[in-house]
This record gives C-alpha cells, sequence and structure tokens, in this order.
C-alpha cells in the first residue's frame, strides 16, 4: 500500500494539481486533511479523500472519514475537533473507537509521525504556511507485510533529510 497525504494548502490549488499528477497513477489514495479552503467542485481536488478544516466553508466535505485502504483501517481529520494541539488522547479514543491502524490529521502545520499502541499518527504538515521548518511538507506512506515506512517532501517533491521513519508491523 501506498498512501499521499497532504494538509493544509490553504487555497493553493496548483500544488494539489501537481501532486495529483506526480503521484494519482503510483499511490493507492491520495489524502487530504482538510484546510483546502477550496471549493468541493475544484477540480484540483478530484480524486482526493477529504475532510473538512476549521478553515474550510464546504458543507460538502465530512468532519472524519473511515476508510479500508488494502485491508488497512485509516481514519482522516483535520484535528481542530479533537484539540490536537493540545494532545494526541482524543485521536488515540477516536482511533481505539475505530479500530484505525493509522490516523491521518493536520491543523498545527507541523510535520510528524509517531506511534502509540500500533496505531501510526501522521500529520504531514502544510503544504502552503510550515510551522516549526522551513519546507512546505506532505508525505508518502508505503506498507507492506512487514514495515511501514513514512517519508516526507517538500513542494518540490525532494526528500526531506532525516525525516523518514520506519515501523516494525
Amino acid at each position: 500500500m501506498k498512501l499521499l497525504v497532504v494538509s493544509d494548502s490553504h487555497g493553493w490549488n496548483t500544488v494539489l494539481t501537481d501532486l495529483k499528477r506526480r503521484y494519482a497513477n503510483k499511490v493507492d489514495a491520495m489524502i487530504h486533511c482538510g484546510d483546502s479552503e477550496l471549493n468541493a467542485d475544484d477540480p484540483a481536488l478530484e480524486g482526493y479523500t477529504i475532510v473538512r478544516g476549521n478553515c474550510d466553508m464546504e458543507d460538502q466535505f465530512p468532519n472524519d472519514v473511515l476508510e479500508s485502504i488494502e485491508d488497512a483501517r485509516v481514519f482522516v481529520t483535520h484535528g481542530h475537533r479533537y484539540d490536537v494541539k493540545m494532545t494526541l488522547l482524543n485521536l488515540s479514543y477516536k482511533a481505539k473507537e475505530n479500530s484505525a491502524e493509522f490516523v491521518f490529521f493536520g491543523h498545527t502545520h507541523t510535520a510528524g509521525v509517531e506511534q502509540q499502541d500500533g496505531v501510526i499518527y501522521l500529520n504531514p504538515g502544510s503544504i502552503s504556511l510550515p510551522k516549526g521548518r522551513r519546507e512546505k511538507t506532505y508525505a508518502i506512506v508505503e506498507v507492506d507485510k512487514k514495515k511501514t515506512v513514512v517519508r516526507f517532501y517538500d513542494e518540490k517533491h525532494h526528500e526531506i533529510e532525516g525525516m523518514q521513519t520506519k515501523f516494525n508491523r
């Protein structure tokens, strides 16, 4: 399984189109964790699984999405409704409630990944307004039977050195 995860594009539709052009035929899913600030019918969002962020006015975006992708349960949310700027505890309850193996979220604009109790929590950072680093970021998640590898990339598709993380399955 290979997934593209992006968040917090804040109206920058050309970067989403660029990501789609680059990855659409190379990944099993393209996921946007909210704050696109685009209309649901914007062509840049076509093909993305997307949730509603605190800056999104589009009622057609759901607050949360639970998907089964290649037998993995993936929970997607923006994060503002779960106080992710303070703690991952609320998300961990939601992950357990939904038997999620992966939780993807945004909101903080800070790229990071960690594993707790077998669940991988990934914030791809912001592709438009990063915090804590210069690079605008997105993530690629690759899963096989033995491991999960998360790599972060900048908007020019260069892998960010020192940010690759591997988890045993």
